[in-house]
């Protein structure tokens, strides 16, 4: 059987929770440097694996259809180009959107109307 809580109850419990929350952010070191080293090891990380993945799919195409080493070198090459997109698109803030942004008020790019 469900008991039946007053309102006020929940009320209290959830201001208790979000005060409590709020002391966990407030309390969070903010540090601009580590900031920074985790921005470099996402970039170092989004080029070496997309390399490495584009290196074992076109390894083991190559061994599959027997066409050394073209496909080896275009998939490492579409890796490089995919390491660097999605560098750039982590640098410029775009993160997981898709397509381009021009709807975004801060762009240079946004219509003006």
């Amino acid at each position: 059987m469900v008991r039946d809580r007053e309102p006020m109850d929940f009320d209290m419990r959830l201001q208790k929770a979000r005060n409590a929350n709020d002391g966990l952010i407030k309390n969070k070191k903010d540090s601009s440097s580590e900031d920074g080293k985790t921005k470099a090891m996402r970039i170092s990380t989004e080029l070496i694996v997309s390399i490495i993945v584009g290196g074992c799919l076109g390894f083991f195409l190559d061994k599959w259809l027997g066409t050394k080493p073209w496909f080896l070198l275009g998939f490492l090459l579409l890796g490089n180009i995919a390491g660097l997109w999605n560098i750039y698109r982590l640098i410029n803030g775009h993160k997981y959107k898709i397509g381009f942004n021009y709807n975004n008020k801060n762009s240079k790019t946004a219509k003006k109307t």
